[in-house]
């Protein structure tokens, strides 16, 4: 059985006490295979073999992903293979992040089985209003073939009720928050509840454009609004706190069916608020803690050594992804936060974020001049 396969089979059934021993398989892989990512890992003075547990893993810096190819080099590219971008620039160059995902069926089996669990637990068809583009429109935005993914899983099909069931109001030039609003009083008329996937950068145009007309509307029972992105392409951060506020006021939802999500281009898993929609966990809206599906492990890192720190203590957030497992599975994120129970509380990014010390040195990354645009 190859070590995709394994992978796929534990997202699919994860099976108690796997993990562990599946993530070091997948380290070790990677460690033969990522050229950078051996580098690295050589460069520490570390011997994969003698690696026992998990958190002893090296992290690598997401900032990486914009400096070196960190897909294995096994095997040549499928047809199926899927590269995916970040957006944004980078210590004074015009330099997007990439991710080559090499078996997309573990991406998608990845952000569905954990979506299923966190957004529609209740196990039903729904219709779907996306805020941000879909996989036809922005091929290269992870998160936009997450939604395409979504929208066959959990949407209603055709025909199964009347009316428009399913729209995406955004493309990569903007929001047509008047369609979305439309389709909202729409779904709201008939009585029929409705989805609503955005980036939170979005939800605040929609709840803007809400006030402005002093029309608020309130959404059908089942009803829920999944934000994601947090401060970024906001003028004005609207915090977590106030998301599931506003949308209370100017949609109707009651607080645990509004589910923020934590995601990034370089990690294939997610991260989804507890609720009392989808968990027994009965946090306010400003302290909410995330919660990772089993084939993801996350840590708080001291940032000066990268060891783990104790449980509840703060610290950067680093991640395991067996769902990573064709590139580069333990990744240092640009996030503070705290760990404690298997449940992470998202603080936001690290005031010096790109340039912070204990990220990996860029020059150990950087391609030489002229070279960056063909990595």
């Amino acid at each position: 059985m190859s070590i995709f396969t394994e992978v796929l089979s534990f997202i699919r059934e994860p099976e108690r006490g796997r993990f562990e021993p599946l993530a070091l398989e997948v380290f070790r892989y990677q460690c033969a295979n990522v050229p950078p990512y051996r580098a690295y890992v050589e460069a520490l003075g570390r011997n994969p073999a003698a690696v026992h547990f998990v958190d002893e893993i090296p992290p690598l810096s997401t900032l990486a992903f914009k400096y070196v190819r960190t897909e294995s080099v096994a095997a040549a590219p499928g047809p199926e293979a899927r590269l995916f971008r970040t957006s944004g620039t980078t210590i004074g160059r015009d330099e997007r992040g990439r991710h080559l995902v090499l078996h997309p069926e573990i991406y998608r089996a990845s952000a569905l089985g954990h979506l299923r669990r966190m957004f529609f637990p209740d196990n039903r068809r729904i219709a779907i209003l996306a805020l941000h583009p879909t996989a036809d429109r922005m091929p290269e935005s992870s998160l936009s073939q997450m939604i395409s993914w979504a929208i066959e899983e959990f949407g209603v099909r055709s025909g199964e009720m009347s009316g428009e069931e399913t729209v995406c109001t955004a493309t990569p030039a903007g929001v047509d928050i008047a369609s979305a609003v439309a389709f909202l009083a729409d779904r709201t008329r008939r009585n029929g509840p409705v989805a609503i996937l955005a980036t939170t950068a979005a939800c605040a145009r929609l709840f803007g454009a809400l006030e402005e007309a002093a029309k608020p509307l309130r959404l059908p029972p089942g009803s829920r609004l999944m934000d994601t992105g947090g401060a970024k392409g906001q003028a004005t951060p609207l915090g977590a706190a106030a998301v599931v506020a506003l949308a209370g006021r100017w949609l109707g939802l009651a607080p645990q069916m509004v589910i923020n999500e934590y995601g990034m281009t370089e990690m294939c898993s997610q991260l989804y608020d507890a609720t009392a929609f989808n968990s027994a966990r009965r946090d306010p809206a400003d302290t909410r803690r995330k919660l990772a599906p089993p084939w993801l492990k996350p840590f708080a890192l001291d940032p000066a050594t990268l060891r783990p720190v104790a449980d509840g203590q703060p610290g950067v957030l680093a991640f395991f992804d067996l769902a990573n497992v064709a590139s580069v599975s333990m990744l240092l994120t640009e996030d503070l936060g705290v760990v404690e129970d298997g449940a992470v509380r998202v603080f936001g990014r690290a005031a010096t974020a790109e340039a912070r010390g204990c990220a990996l040195a860029i020059t150990e990354f950087a391609a030489p001049d002229g070279d960056a645009g063909s990595r």
